[in-house]
């Protein structure tokens, strides 16, 4: 099977050049940067036109809930995935907190068995730590799996890994990457009170960034970040929201740190004053914060400080949204819309389209260190999204595709569109068409 993108604006690794790609089989096999392809190989291959489009790497998500098993009213690998394909992203990486929770490789293993018979993109899942699973942890296969998730903050279930003796075995012996959720719990459950004394059970939404504050999350990111360099751990920080934080990382390119942050689009899309218009639509765990905050994760991403762009796609129902402060879950999804919403801050000069593709393509494969993913090279999996940079589009329920059937970037109007998707070398979303018997792979890893 031989596919030519023929002409196409092709970003990889800082670079931007119009160029063709042969996709033969699952690979990468050619790269035609100063050259036309020959007339012979046009006859042979299936043509797409590329002009005027950007053709990049799949995008790699590096923290997702897709609520399979036991939580599947809100969203199924197959639905979540099929989102992602159509926003770009060709892999995955889903956390443990599902029904039953991931901490056993028993049950991980169920999640992967899963997974190659629906998944559209490419998949992972991590092992999840709680206070006596630790025994189980240490199975973990670093050739296969992307990482231990640790809740070092309020989770569901018993995966809050609160004991300290835990805690120093996990990063001392861990046999793969950790990946962190930092918020304090002792600050959250203090705040808390205090504004339930204040409020009752009807607390204003615009106090999240109160109860789950910036000092909850500095404490537990710092702790982690001790721990990390105490034991010479592979530590991942998630979804990191805070100003201070940035003092706990360094800058510099990815593949030279053990200690790495993430930012996810909402931190980056919203504030706090945002708040008053989208309520609990907006409610995350750790909290969308201030302006400033807002500014200074700006800030670290551009100068790398911060690694890796991701989602933390997590679904829930509008009716499970709509209740009150305290019953309203933390969470939304953002899978199909993550890519095209950092492509808009292209459109707006706050970032390049090489700066995105750093982040959401290179840095996370460097980072995992994924086997042949994440970049445009001749030998690597055809994962490649070609995005019509001037194709402008509004986000309504007749569009989105996640299973809840909502998104907090409802009419938003997007200036790019994700054109086509190729997952391992096949076109798995055309303008539109979601090819429903295309599967994605495990993805492995280097060791």
């Amino acid at each position: 099977m031989k596919t030519i993108i023929h002409k196409a604006t092709i970003i990889n690794e800082g670079t931007r050049f119009e160029g063709s790609l042969l996709i033969e089989d699952e690979f990468i096999k050619r790269i035609f940067k100063d050259e036309e392809v020959p007339e012979t190989l046009m006859n042979e291959a299936t043509v797409i036109d590329g002009s005027g489009k950007l053709l990049i790497p799949g995008a790699i998500d590096d923290q997702v809930h897709f609520r399979e098993p036991g939580l599947t009213h809100k969203g199924e690998i197959a639905t979540e995935s099929r989102a992602a394909l159509a926003g770009g992203i060709t892999s995955y990486m889903e956390m443990p907190n599902t029904k039953p929770q991931a901490t056993t490789q028993a049950e991980l293993a169920k999640k992967y068995a899963r997974a190659s018979e629906v998944s559209a993109v490419n998949y992972s899942f991590y092992m999840g730590a709680t206070n006596d699973n630790l025994d189980e942890v240490l199975k973990t296969d670093p050739s296969q799996v992307c990482g231990i998730k640790v809740f070092m903050g309020s989770s569901t279930g018993n995966m809050l890994v609160d004991d300290e003796e835990t805690l120093s075995e996990i990063f001392k012996q861990a046999p793969t990457l950790i990946a962190t959720h930092c918020e304090d719990e002792e600050i959250i459950q203090r705040n808390t009170e205090i504004y339930r004394q204040k409020y009752g059970e009807i607390v204003p939404i615009s106090r999240h960034p109160r109860i789950r504050s910036a000092e909850a999350c500095y404490k537990s990111s710092s702790k982690a970040v001790e721990l990390a360099r105490k034991f010479g751990t592979r530590l991942h920080v998630l979804h990191i929201s805070t100003a201070k934080e940035m003092e706990l990382f360094d800058a510099g390119p990815v593949k030279d740190k053990k200690i790495t942050a993430e930012v996810c689009v909402h931190h980056l899309w919203f504030e706090e004053k945002d708040y008053i218009a989208y309520g609990t639509r907006i409610k995350w765990n750790p909290a969308v914060k201030s302006a400033e905050d807002r500014q200074a994760l700006w800030q670290a991403l551009l100068t790398d400080k911060i690694d890796v762009i991701a989602t933390d796609h997590a679904p829930h129902t509008l009716d499970e949204k709509s209740h009150a402060y305290f019953q309203a879950p933390s969470g939304g999804p953002l899978v199909q819309h993550a890519l095209v919403a950092m492509l808009e801050f292209v459109s707006q000069e706050k970032l390049t389209v090489e700066k995105v593709v750093e982040k959401m393509c290179h840095a996370p494969a460097d980072l995992f260190r994924i086997d042949r993913r994440g970049y445009i090279r001749e030998g690597y999996y055809a994962d490649l999204v070609l995005v019509n940079p001037d194709k402008k589009w509004t986000v309504c329920p007749e569009n989105i595709i996640y299973k809840c059937g909502w998104s907090p970037f409802e009419g938003t109007e997007f200036s790019h569109q994700v054109s086509k998707t190729f997952v391992n070398g096949q076109l798995a979303y055309d303008r539109g068409e979601i090819k429903k018997d295309v599967r994605g792979k495990r993805l492995e890893f280097r060791v």
